[in-house]
């Protein structure tokens, strides 16, 4: 037998070690899912075999998770140039969470991870939207970035530092998250017209919330539609903390 044909024995196929980090910054315009005309918005984030959610956000359709998920060591198998340009994708899922029963599904996306191999500088990606959609329905839009970061045979000691955790939480760090500015919202208030039946039935108490950038206040309550449709309260206020582009 001839041994010195190395078709026989095949290599095995190259291998590579990274880090994943999804950094799960924000979401908007999420589907409503409790009678509340909110949800209690989370993520699912899945890459190949490994899956992590993010914190539960208790009633709002514009979470701010502020999070990063860290998948800590993910084996790649292949060239190193073609994993590149043609990296492995990354779901996300959106959920409602429902403390007594299964978490409602409000949509998904794909994203595509920035690669950063060891032998590059390192230089932190930049958060982007993503469209969400649950079936054809739009579902709202993500604010994340999502690497893969090539750990060197040196080890993790090398990957680029990450800021401290609250808890178990580690926060997107401060070179990705957007720049932040404080904004006090006015509303005026005046009064509904043509409401629609709920369930068949008239409304008769109505009451308005707003929200915006997880914050949010409620109108006074018009007492009777039918005979004055107007708000007692005319003029309210709440503040915000928010990257202007994200919410307006």
């Amino acid at each position: 037998m001839d041994f010195g044909n190395n078709n026989l024995f095949p290599l095995p196929p190259e291998h590579h070690q990274f880090q994943m980090r999804a950094h799960m910054y924000q979401a908007r315009g999420l589907i409503a899912a409790d009678s509340t005309g909110l949800s209690d918005p989370f993520a699912r984030v899945t890459f190949l075999t490994h899956s992590h959610t993010t914190a539960i956000i208790n009633q709002t359709l514009t979470p701010t998770w502020n999070q990063m998920l860290l998948m800590t060591r993910v084996t790649l198998h292949g060239d190193l140039t073609h994993l590149e340009q043609e990296p492995p994708r990354i779901v996300i899922e959106v959920y409602d969470d429902d403390a007594l029963g299964k978490a409602e599904y409000l949509g998904s996306t794909v994203a595509v991870p920035v690669v950063r191999v060891s032998e590059q500088p390192y230089s932190p990606p930049q958060l982007q939207y993503s469209p969400l959609f649950c079936g054809s329905q739009s579902g709202g839009d993500l604010l994340g970035a999502f690497e893969l970061i090539q750990i060197p045979e040196s080890g993790k000691e090398c990957l680029p530092a990450l800021d401290e955790p609250d808890g178990q939480i580690y926060p997107v760090p401060g070179n990705i998250r957007p720049v932040l500015s404080r904004y006090r919202l006015e509303v005026l208030f005046w009064g509904l017209r043509e409401l629609k039946k709920v369930q068949l039935l008239s409304v008769d108490r109505p009451q308005v919330f707003i929200e915006c950038a997880g914050k949010g206040l409620r109108s006074s309550v018009i007492q009777s539609y039918k005979n004055n449709p107007n708000f007692t309260t005319l003029v309210d206020a709440f503040d915000l903390v928010t990257n202007i582009s994200f919410s307006f």
